[in-house]
């Protein structure tokens, strides 16, 4: 098959997954990413409490700022490109390296199959994450690793990764030690002239743009490192135990693609000297599991990198296995593996947690357009779990927005509770505290939240009338709901009705009246 058509196959599925994925997965998406390069081009915006302490590296962002810069000075940053444009560019990025993945393996057909199809890969492989970006350049530098020969190429993005994310390193490690063994240079000319210095390079470049952007010398992997290991701050926002990754966490990553996978291991642990490449890639991924377990907080996202090794054991194994299966059995392999992903792909793609990306053009439309009986534009408030939905970078409007923060407990404050925390504890006693109800324009002009929050705050809702209910979930967690609620404030000649008529409905105590209530 030829490498062109190759190339432009899989960049037609990852450009498809931007236009098909919308959905919202995690935060970081757009709180580390995206709102950071609004900030840095529009100058406004919000920076959350990782930016302000360090612990995250410019880098990223700023590649994305260079996208919104060229859009502003072209004149065409519209809110639609400033979401789009990032996301082409990470499809694009994830595109080559998935082009690199099958080369890497030879160009085998069942590699193609099983980078294409992974439910997970097409679920974020175009979002604007760190993981993601982390995913394709491991792929991109294994698939520079001298396997056989010699070659230092792969050291390049393998760095890059490792500054981004320091939990990186522990996948290079094990891989560093095997090139140190089978090299033919020496092992301090190795290290010193090639791991030494390239190391030093991208470290020192990493260092100077975030020591420029966070205004004083700082070397944001030991921060992160810090935070989130010695600190251990990770927790603060869960925890699971040790044996999640092993249970949990990369079983799910890879979906039905679990199944090639422990056949890829079965056959490589029997036959280890035909597999040898597959055989330090299990290594490097038991490591990298070993060392993550250790770590209280754990994501799907964190072992996303670990999926190009593990579909590398999978393609090899069915490859092999292929010359002596019959032409009924190939197909049917592959018609399980794709099912298996399509499902989960489909659901969590276009269903699931769709309310949040719904959402944003709607506020974006309240943004620009609203004007209260003052002429003051929008005040919206999201009385949601923090960071629940995006914010300034799909709004694209310097309109005043609060939301309730959830910063860790960096101080050590016995008894901490974060903001909202506080206030789902009792939302009223919150809503009574820090927001003035008189007069009426003092109030914000919009609500955000979730439906189920709705009958807990009837009373502050009175001053209020339902403009947009968002389809989100199929379930009910214990702070969102099926439904995000857009409400607006009453104006002048408005009291009393909408909201207020159901507030009175619900509350019999309330002296009823046949008025006109408008009047």
């Amino acid at each position: 098959m030829r490498l062109l058509y190759v190339f432009a196959l899989i960049l037609a599925v990852r450009l498809a997954s931007v236009f098909v994925v919308k959905t919202y997965y995690v935060p970081d998406e757009y709180w580390q990413s995206l709102e950071v390069a609004h900030k840095l081009t529009f100058g406004y915006g919000y920076l959350t409490w990782e930016w302000v302490r360090g612990i995250r590296s410019y880098v990223y962002p700023l590649i994305i700022a260079a996208v919104y810069k060229l859009l502003a000075l072209l004149q065409l940053d519209s809110a639609q490109l400033l979401v789009l444009l990032p996301r082409l560019l990470q499809a694009t990025l994830s595109a080559y390296s998935d082009y690199r993945f099958y080369v890497w393996t030879g160009k085998r057909k069942w590699a193609l199959f099983l980078i294409l199809v992974p439910w997970f890969w097409f679920y974020t492989g175009s979002r604007t994450l760190a993981n993601t970006l982390e995913a394709s350049l491991t792929t991109i530098a294994l698939s520079y690793f001298p396997w056989y020969g010699e070659g230092t190429a792969y050291l390049w993005p393998a760095a890059i990764c490792c500054f981004l994310r320091p939990t990186a390193a522990v996948i290079w490690l094990p891989l560093a030690f095997y090139h140190l063994r089978k090299s033919r240079l020496s092992v301090p000319e190795l290290i010193l002239k090639r791991f030494v210095l390239i190391g030093l390079l991208v470290a020192g470049a990493g260092i100077a743009i975030d020591t420029y952007w966070h205004g004083e010398l700082i070397v944001t992997p030991w921060e992160f490192l810090k935070y989130n290991v010695l600190h251990n701050i990770g927790s603060f926002y869960g925890s699971h135990p040790w044996y999640w990754y092993f249970t949990v966490g990369l079983p799910t990553v890879l979906g039905i693609n679990t199944l090639p996978f422990i056949f890829g291991i079965m056959q490589t642990v029997r036959q280890g000297n035909k597999f040898p490449i597959s055989k330090q890639l299990l290594i490097s991924i038991l490591v990298t599991l070993l060392v993550l377990s250790t770590v209280e907080h754990k994501e799907f996202r964190f072992v996303s990198s670990l999926l190009p090794l593990c579909l590398y054991v999978s393609a090899e194994a069915l490859s092999r296995w292929s010359y002596r299966a019959s032409r009924t059995q190939l197909w049917a392999a592959a018609l399980v593996i794709l099912v298996g992903n399509v499902v989960p792909g489909w659901y969590l793609s276009t269903v699931h947690q769709k309310g949040p990306i719904e959402l944003m053009p709607k506020l974006r439309e309240i943004a620009q357009e609203y004007r209260d009986e003052r002429e003051q534009r929008a005040n919206i408030l999201f009385l949601m779990p923090c960071h629940s939905t995006p914010y300034y970078s799909h709004i694209h409007e310097n309109v005043t927005m609060r939301f309730l923060t959830c910063e860790p407990n960096l101080e050590q404050r016995d008894n901490f509770k974060d903001e909202a925390d506080r206030f789902f504890d009792a939302p009223m006693h919150w809503l009574r505290s820090h927001i003035p109800v008189h007069p009426l324009s003092a109030l914000p002009s919009h609500l955000v939240l979730f439906d189920t929050l709705g009958d807990k705050i009837s009373e502050f809702l009175a001053n209020y009338k339902l403009l947009h209910s968002i389809e989100h979930a199929e379930y009910v967690q214990s702070r969102t709901g099926k439904s995000i609620l857009v409400y607006q404030r009453l104006q002048t000649g408005e009291e009393n009705a909408f909201n207020r008529q159901e507030y009175r409905e619900q509350e019999p105590d309330l002296p009823q009246t046949s008025e006109n209530l408008f009047n």
